[in-house]
């Protein structure tokens, strides 16, 4: 047994490629990201460098399909082939020290674009839960404007499948202001089935009973997008942690499909004065989130209860 792991560690290191198996989760790290699998099947993968930013795609929900939008990353008929900066589930900000990460050369910018570049993995693990720990540094105009932390834990706990995200800001690289955008935040495009607009049953609710396209700008604990996919009615809750930066954040929640959880636009989402402010060289943010893959409608998936358990953990 020993000469084979040692046969099969030297195999993956050839090939450039490190996989962590055990019980539950396995993740394997290759040029493209980390590949993260449960129970032998794929769950989702966080890629970099195939875009100005790293993203997960696809993400396969409880019922074994893909819940989030393939496009741009493959061109499938039946989805909506709008705004290709939409990459499954991301993170952006338009107004990063004046640069914007949250738009890419194909959404037709020319300027004043920026990119958020992958710098290292801190962590991959696998086991009972799976963990991906990375720094990323926020680059424009050849320089780096702001830095990043960011800890995505998956667990598949009472027939959902979670990803836990916590993304820590800091001004390594100097004084960096974080200008007020609608287009800022952690976001998530769900499958083109899913959405209102597609008129397939698709719905969003908020905390506060608000739906559809009234949720648009509003505060929230938590909104949770869910409708059909392959006939099956499935949805995703965006959780708003009360640690997290400027919580309850305001919603960039469109009936069209994009799920943006956006405390950084309080003048551009209606909810206040221009929220603009610059984090001092060595001052840090954090945005904390749960996002949560499920079966049915939020009130079959208890999302309500699932947020008092969440807002209870340190």
């Amino acid at each position: 047994m020993k000469t084979w792991i040692r046969i099969y560690l030297s195999a993956a290191v050839l090939l450039g490629t490190l996989s962590v198996w055990a019980d539950g989760f396995a993740v394997e790290k290759t040029k493209a990201g980390v590949t993260v699998k449960y129970d032998g099947k794929l769950f989702t993968r966080y890629v970099i460098g195939l875009s100005n930013k790293p993203f997960l795609w696809p993400v396969i929900g409880p019922s074994g399909d893909e819940v989030t939008r393939a496009f741009p990353m493959e061109k499938r008929e039946g989805e909506r082939h709008d705004h290709p900066h939409h990459r499954s589930v991301w993170f952006g900000h338009q107004g990063t020290a004046g640069f914007d990460t949250w738009h890419e050369p194909a959404s037709g910018r020319r300027t004043n674009l920026g990119s958020t570049v992958h710098r290292e993995f801190v962590k991959v693990k696998g086991g009972d839960t799976a963990v991906i720990v990375t720094r990323n540094d926020y680059v424009g105009g050849g320089k780096k404007l702001l830095a990043d932390e960011r800890t995505h834990e998956f667990r598949v706990e009472n027939g959902h499948r979670i990803i836990d995200v916590t993304i820590k800001f800091t001004a390594e690289h100097g004084d960096c202001k974080l200008s007020d955008q609608k287009d800022s935040g952690f976001s998530v495009r769900v499958a083109t089935s899913m959405d209102v607009d597609s008129k397939k049953g698709g719905r969003v609710i908020n905390s506060n009973g608000i739906t559809d396209k009234a949720a648009w700008g509003k505060r929230a604990e938590w909104v949770d997008y869910h409708g059909p996919v392959n006939g099956k009615t499935v949805g995703v809750a965006i959780l708003n942690h009360p640690s997290s930066f400027r919580h309850p954040t305001p919603w960039h929640v469109r009936t069209y499909g994009l799920f943006t959880a956006n405390p950084f636009g309080l003048r551009s989402l209606g909810q206040g004065k221009d929220s603009s402010f610059t984090l001092k060289k060595g001052e840090s943010i954090t945005l904390r989130h749960r996002v949560i893959f499920h079966l049915g409608d939020e009130k079959a998936a208890k999302i309500a209860e699932a947020y008092k358990a969440y807002a209870l953990e340190k």
